[in-house]
């Protein structure tokens, strides 16, 4: 090896431990000294993608039972006025989304657009979320089908829901010529007080077909207390009654274990 060479060698090296300690030390000081956290933009501690899973608030899709917009049917209340509903499966026990803007559309027979709003909605853990759209203004026109969409992609976070606590009862049915109306009891089985509940209700033919839906709401519900709820409609359901859902809707909340 000539002496130019070691030279070069040496060079080489020196420029190699130079930037080794300029430029590796503060990183391995910062990968060996600061924990982990949900918020690093690394995949560690545990998740199963970067910042989500694991110990995370954020969930990974990719880690969820398939969920997603079940049907979504629209029916004529009176003249001019039409009501609509969606049903969101969610069968992941512990998952929610807060928060999601949707879209829904309602058409004609002959596939001309009839009405168009948004709004927000959450996603329920375990089980289905209806969104419910009341008093939609139609005009002239007779909506037969509707559809509903997201605005967003669908953010998932570990999350306690609420909902499972209550319990339906009593349901009754009465009709006249001139209007119809469903009864329940609702009671809350858990061991806290439930606020701000929306009830969803959505009447079935004996086929299982949809026809009429309507929403109330109780401002709450003490545990281990019961209360009523009331739907009504102008008129007499379109056909013979087969089953009857009424789905409380609360708003799910962050799981506090984990990791923010």
């Amino acid at each position: 090896m000539t002496w130019a060479t070691r030279r070069r060698i040496a060079y080489l090296t020196g420029v190699f431990i130079f930037f080794a300690i300029v430029v590796g030390g503060p990183l391995a000081y910062h990968f060996l000294t600061i924990p982990p956290t949900c918020h690093d933009g690394i995949q560690n501690q545990g998740e199963t993608a970067i910042d989500e899973g694991g110990p995370c608030l954020l969930l990974n899709p990719a880690d969820l039972q398939p969920q997603g917009i079940l049907w979504a049917r629209t029916f004529l209340v009176r003249q001019g006025v039409a009501d609509a509903v969606a049903y969101i499966d969610n069968p992941n026990q512990n998952a929610a989304v807060m928060q999601v803007p949707y879209e829904f559309t309602l058409y004609d027979s002959k596939n001309a657009l009839v009405a168009d709003l948004t709004g927000q909605t959450f996603i329920m853990p375990g089980g289905v979320t209806p969104v419910f759209a009341g008093n939609i203004n139609v005009g002239n026109r007779v909506p037969t089908y509707a559809q509903l969409k997201f605005g967003a992609a669908l953010v998932w976070e570990r999350a306690i829901g609420f909902s499972q606590g209550i319990k339906i009862s009593n349901l009754q049915t009465t009709q006249s010529a001139n209007s119809s109306q469903v009864t329940a009891t609702v009671t809350d089985a858990s061991v806290s007080d439930i606020s701000n509940i929306i009830f969803v209700a959505t009447v079935f033919d004996p086929g299982g077909n949809a026809i009429a839906t309507s929403q109330t709401a109780l401002q709450k519900l003490a545990a281990g207390a019961s209360d009523q709820v009331y739907f009504t409609w102008p008129s007499a359901f379109s056909a013979t009654v087969g089953s009857i859902d009424i789905i409380p809707l609360v708003q799910p909340e962050p799981d506090p274990s984990a990791q923010q």
